[in-house]
């Protein structure tokens, strides 16, 4: 217990001059990385959609597809790759450079903060904020 909470101080001494990134920031690593399959409005409906099986996933729609609840960790870990292991033939590069820079604490969803690279962070809240 005791060194759980000194992980999570060092954690945030860590990331202390690091504040969580605003949708807009997001937005922009949106238009440069992720619009031309998954569309401007996040639809799924990008220009490169139509030749894509399976089709791009329609982002507006996961917090729908997660009962309400937009399933931060998940996301980071279609993001970054992680999951693409479970999933053969899966369309989604890897992003590496989102990976690079430097970590904001995120709670992901269970009440702990995990160091997560800015862009990357950004990036989910920009996602965050598109859904209807």
């Amino acid at each position: 217990m005791i060194l759980a909470g000194l992980a999570g101080v060092a954690l945030l001494v860590a990331c202390a001059n690091e504040t969580m990134p605003e949708a807009g920031e997001g937005a922009a690593l949106y238009a440069e990385n992720c619009s031309i399959c998954h569309g401007a409005t996040g639809r799924g409906d990008g220009e490169f959609a139509k030749g894509l099986r399976p089709a791009p996933a329609d982002l507006t729609a996961i917090t729908r597809r997660y009962d309400g609840q937009f399933p931060r960790a998940h996301v980071l870990s279609v993001i970054d790759g992680y999951t693409r292991m479970d999933t053969p033939g899966e369309n989604m590069p890897e992003f590496g450079l989102l990976l690079e820079g430097s970590t904001v604490p995120v709670d992901v969803g269970d009440g702990n903060l995990s160091p997560v690279p800015r862009p990357l962070a950004a990036l989910m809240v920009y996602l965050e904020s598109i859904q209807r």
